[in-house]
């Protein structure tokens, strides 16, 4: 039966953390370094302009808000008793086994991560500074993913999964109780969305609270919007940018069931966008992130116009490509990663 994560799981998620994860720190955009939720050219009044702020949640433990649901995924177990000799495993673009792979060893227990060989050198040489035994398998997370689950069954031990379970997502939602709290009157969230566990965390925290949530996805790494438009999890081609951090080829059901409540904002954003809300992120803030975190911002730097939420009723989910914040609304932009090789952001960013 499939599990459909309540705000419970994350009130749980956060006493169950406390102290084992670094707090989010918060910051301000300048409106007039990145070009992000303009103004209305016509609209003169002191109080127009929305403000934007960006949860800077790539400083967290292993560079990724993943550290969250891994720590929350692992105490668990501990706590029940279910921990198994053998350890842990998963399969991951690189970020997710990071996180299982730090957490492993701050429990003292063996990791074993599977990734698709195109995942970033930075990212596996981190794997194995953490210790963990890290296998390159396929090139797209889903081959990785099922010579994981052969070898959990093989050896007994403990499968995690990168998105795919209400522990995971629970640990990643409690990232949204911390931006509330340093936001006070938050109106709007935005996230990037891979396979949907940080985003299904995240908006069943906003639900709660009744702070929209924007989902923002690569064009071509669309498994959360196409399921929309489906009303179940599909298949998509994965080819993308940011396919290394949000290239799942099927959203969860958890993470679908999350999407069709109410708040919720799909949007897509090409790889041209993405690559310009990076290098913008680094020329105005000298903050350098991965593409996919640099996803989330993009939806603001290319949108045209403000959709209420009064259309999301009304249109097929799944429509839009872009979300303009209105004037006035209070919004957190989710930096979620920077597992990245920075090189290239400072040669544009200096001329070389």
């Amino acid at each position: 039966m499939q599990h459909h994560l309540t705000y419970g799981d994350i009130e749980a998620a956060t006493d169950r953390i406390s102290g084992r994860v670094l707090p989010v720190a918060i910051a301000p955009v300048d409106a007039g370094a990145i070009p992000t939720a303009h103004r209305d050219p016509l609209d003169d009044r002191p109080d127009a302009a929305c403000e934007v702020w960006l949860a800077l949640e790539y400083m967290q433990h292993t560079g990724s808000f993943k550290a969250r649901g891994a720590q929350n995924f692992i105490q668990a177990h501990r706590d029940a008793g279910t921990l198994p000799d053998h350890g842990v495993t998963i399969a991951s673009g690189g970020n997710a086994g990071l996180a299982c792979a730090w957490a492993a060893q701050q429990q003292g227990i063996s990791a074993t991560v599977f990734l698709p060989t195109t995942a970033p050198e930075v990212k596996v040489a981190k794997l194995r500074g953490y210790g963990a035994d890290v296998r390159l398998v396929g090139t797209e997370y889903a081959e990785a993913l099922a010579a994981c689950e052969d070898f959990a069954k093989a050896t007994g031990a403990l499968p995690s999964h990168a998105y795919d379970h209400p522990l995971i997502a629970a640990g990643a939602g409690t990232l949204l109780e911390e931006i509330r709290a340093r936001v006070p009157g938050l109106d709007t969230v935005v996230v990037a969305v891979g396979g949907g566990g940080l985003f299904a965390g995240i908006a069943t925290a906003a639900q709660h609270h009744g702070i929209r949530t924007v989902a923002v996805e690569p064009e071509n790494c669309r498994a959360l919007n196409a399921a929309l438009q489906a009303g179940r999890p599909v298949d998509v081609p994965v080819d993308s940018i940011a396919s290394d951090s949000l290239g799942a080829r099927r959203t969860s059901a958890m993470a679908l069931h999350s999407a069709q409540q109410d708040r919720v904002h799909s949007v897509l954003v090409g790889d041209d966008e993405i690559v310009r809300a990076r290098q913008s992120l680094w020329d105005h803030q000298r903050i350098a992130v991965e593409h996919g975190a640099a996803t989330a911002l993009a939806a603001l730097i290319a949108a045209p116009h403000h959709v209420p939420d009064r259309d999301l009723t009304t249109r097929p989910k799944g429509s839009s490509r872009n979300y303009r914040p209105a004037n006035g609304e209070r919004v957190a932009v989710v930096l979620c990663g920077a597992n990245t090789d920075p090189s290239g952001l400072v040669q544009r960013a200096t001329g070389l």
